[in-house]
């Protein structure tokens, strides 16, 4: 409520924005009029019939804003949760943010790295080359003659993302208090992933080291270049890098006309991109054409480092093996990978997700092996995985929209690329890596490391469970196995309150004996029987066996 209360201006813009694009019902279930007081008659609902569900969605984004706008971009690569008719509107989201003033661009830079302008650059052009809801880029000269690139956060902009950020995660959560199916889809984690990534991008010294690090992957590739990156004259807001002057790969004709040989270009690019996903698992996650580019001396140069994808050795494992069994028309194997990238809810109906793989499967069926898209094949896959509900790792769902913009560009070149072709003999090289006897020993060798480290933290882990057993902070729940021990238990505890009944009434016999022995004249006879001396021995034993089971359950 707090956080509502703090931004409740930024809550009403949203409800309106939300209410003028016909999702006023979102507005009413949320509670939003009663938490803001908003008037319904200060809102007019522009739904229009001719709108899609998508198109209308998109609107409400660009009228929030950058922030709304770069978290669309962001959606638009999650193929796992969303359908493919928001998709196709979702990469339509462009940012239509003017540049800011040249004396705040310099000023931001004296700021970030404590010096004045004409001290770090020998020039600087203050009109940008590009500017964009992040931030915007200048061209300048370092004192020692190097072209340079200078990327210039807005001002603002952290603030005012990690405002609205904060309030989308306020409002998911909401929501999936409210509303079953914000619930089901997990809107909190998908607002905290889309959080984390955005956030990630407005560290510029983050995107410098993503650089550095490609760079080093790529160093056996001759035939890519990437930029360098000078730390002196970088801080999270600023970033200076060397500048690349080159030929887009979306100008086909003047590629053409420069006499370049564009099915070897596709091959230099496909050749890179797959070798970062499944030798390095670090990969350039935009290959826009305009982030790649033809320099004069040949080479291919990737720019803009700002969204990076990550795959785990078991995600690559698995990808490899799902690619192969594409390609061998292997449903079986196919589940088998899917399930082993994702995470399968409790309720998930295997066979219903069997089916609709074997259904994907005949698709591709007579498809000519050069023809089948990898990007495709991964979304329509991701797609299943969304009906079923099983959660995708976020990187392997960019992985998708990577793909997919990279078979855009190389279809441009050359039409007749299979990239396909080129991506088997990595999975298979990856299968092989997998049976390999260094990799074996490895996993061995970690798998005793584990085993090892828990037989270390048993003691600890017994003394918790110990303090919350003796805290009464432990909940048991009780099976089957359970009930009947305790039924045992109950059984043994009846049956010594039994015997202590009998022992009683014996007692409670004998003393009556007695004194009617006594009464007769002669205590220690009854009817010419010793009956106090032999009561005596059988009390005894009954009482000695009493004291030995109460001792042995170790209750006294």
């Amino acid at each position: 409520m707090a956080v509502r209360i703090r931004h409740a201006g930024r809550y009403r813009a949203i409800a309106m924005a939300l209410m003028r694009h016909g999702f006023g019902y979102m507005v009413e279930e949320l509670g939003l009029y009663h938490l803001l007081s908003l008037p319904r008659r200060l809102v007019t609902q522009e739904v229009h019939e001719s709108l899609t569900l998508g198109e209308r969605i998109r609107r409400v984004l660009e009228d929030l804003g950058p922030t709304f706008v770069k978290l669309g971009q962001l959606a638009s690569t999650r193929s796992d949760l969303l359908p493919d008719s928001i998709i196709q509107e979702l990469v339509k989201l462009q940012d239509h943010v003017p540049p800011f003033s040249a004396d705040t661009a310099r000023s931001i830079v004296e700021q970030e790295l404590d010096q004045h302008v004409d001290e770090i650059f020998q020039s600087f052009e203050y009109k940008p080359l590009a500017a964009a809801s992040i931030g915007q880029v200048h061209r300048a000269v370092l004192h020692d003659g190097v072209t340079v690139a200078v990327k210039i956060q807005r001002p603002g902009v952290l603030r005012t993302m990690s405002r609205d950020l904060e309030i989308l995660r306020d409002l998911c959560a909401l929501a999936e208090r409210r509303m079953d199916w914000a619930k089901q889809y997990g809107l909190s984690r998908m607002a905290d992933e889309f959080s984390r990534s955005l956030l990630g991008e407005l560290d510029y010294s983050q995107e410098g080291r993503n650089a550095e690090k490609i760079a080093g992957q790529l160093e056996q590739h001759e035939a890519i270049y990437i930029p360098e990156i000078y730390w002196d004259y970088s801080s999270t807001r600023v970033l200076t890098m060397e500048y690349v002057e080159g030929i887009t790969l979306n100008r086909r004709q003047e590629l053409l006309d420069k006499g370049v040989k564009l099915k070897v270009v596709a091959q230099q690019l496909v050749e890179t991109m797959l070798s970062q996903v499944f030798i390095h698992g670090f990969f350039h996650a935009d290959p826009h054409p305009g982030n790649v580019m033809l320099m004069e001396n040949g080479k291919l140069a990737l720019i803009d480092f700002g969204m990076v994808g990550r795959l785990s050795d078991q995600m690559r494992e698995q990808l490899s093996a799902l690619i192969i069994a594409l390609m061998r028309k292997n449903t079986e194997a196919m589940v088998r990978a899917i399930l082993k990238l994702g995470v399968i809810p409790e309720n998930a109906d295997r066979a219903a997700l069997h089916n609709d793989v074997d259904r994907l499967r005949d698709e591709y069926y007579d498809v000519p092996f050069n023809q089948v898209s990898i990007g495709k094949a991964l979304n329509d896959l991701f797609g299943i995985a969304r009906k079923h509900r099983l959660v995708i790792p976020p990187d392997l769902a960019i992985l998708g929209k990577t793909m997919l913009t990279m078979e855009g560009v190389v279809g441009n070149l050359d039409p007749s690329f299979s990239i396909v072709q080129m991506a088997e003999p990595f999975g298979k090289r990856l299968a092989k890596e997998r049976f390999t006897g260094s990799r074996i020993q490895r996993k061995l060798w970690d798998g005793v490391a584990d085993l090892a480290e828990s037989l270390i933290e048993l003691p600890a882990q017994a003394r918790q469970l110990s303090a919350l057993v003796s805290s009464g902070k432990l909940k048991v729940e009780v099976g089957l196995p359970e009930l009947q021990t305790l039924q045992r238990k109950l059984d043994r505890i009846g049956n010594r309150l039994s015997f202590s009944i009998v022992l009683l009434a014996f007692s409670i016999i004998m003393v009556g004996l007695i004194i009617g022995s006594a009464m007769r004249g002669d205590p220690s006879h009854l009817w010419d029987f010793p009956t106090v001396e032999i009561g005596a021995v059988v009390a005894l034993l009954m009482f000695l066996w009493l004291l030995f089971s109460i001792f042995k359950s170790g209750r006294f």
